[in-house]
């Protein structure tokens, strides 16, 4: 799942930021609308977190004129402003969630993973392949109905491919999803939590080594 984070306020800004890469998103951020714009016009976000007060304006502005164009991606603006009429502003702009500073960061974590969900296309919430079964909402893992202990990167990586079964996935498409922006392509990242899934989901192997392309989810019986 992959996040931009548009936030002024810089120690704000890493506080989210940092709490959301924790659950193993990845995380762009901005500091106003039109650094954020370049991001959002060449990327693809499951959700964006607006400050609504930024350098450069009013962030309900910038997504009223984007969702006209057709922009459809989940949008919760933060913002100290508390009025219902703001509220209601928030809403008749585009956003389609609202959250009062202050805020508890788990509580924005929450709504932000609920967004992202949301614009799975109708993708549900349990993943299911072979014996493997991935709960989305409550971050658990089972396989053959044994609780996995993951971390939150080996987490974003296996429900990514789980999202794509049968599919090979490309080292440079998983850092797309799963890391920040500073994250060397050319790095081994991907091949090293690779590796620690396959242990964890111990044999027979699920996750498969496509020549040339990168890792595909199959079924035990499936070749490399």
């Amino acid at each position: 799942m992959r996040v931009m984070v548009v936030e002024d306020d810089d120690d704000l800004r890493l506080a989210v930021t940092t709490e959301l890469a924790g659950t193993g998103m990845r995380v762009d951020q901005a500091g106003d609308i039109a650094t954020a714009h370049v991001s959002l016009s060449t990327g693809h976000y499951d959700c964006v977190v607006f400050d609504r007060m930024l350098p450069d304006g009013d962030a309900i502005t910038y997504v009223h004129r984007r969702r006209q164009q057709g922009w459809a991606v989940p949008v919760l603006f933060l913002t100290a402003r508390d009025r219902l009429t703001d509220i209601v502003a928030g809403f008749e702009h585009g956003g389609d969630d609202y959250l009062v500073k202050p805020f508890a960061v788990a509580e924005m974590t929450a709504r932000v993973l609920t967004l992202g969900r949301r614009a799975g296309t109708g993708r549900p919430s349990v993943l299911r392949h072979a014996d493997l079964e991935m709960d989305c909402a409550r971050r658990q893992a089972r396989r053959a109905g044994v609780l996995l202990g993951l971390t939150a990167k080996e987490f974003a990586v296996l429900e990514y491919l789980l999202s794509r079964p049968e599919q090979a996935v490309g080292r440079d498409e998983l850092i797309e999803h799963c890391w920040d922006s500073s994250t060397d392509p050319m790095s081994n990242v991907v091949d090293a939590v690779v590796r620690r899934l396959r242990v964890k989901l111990r044999e027979p192997e699920l996750i498969h080594t496509v020549r040339g392309r990168g890792y595909r989810l199959a079924g035990p019986e499936s070749a490399a």
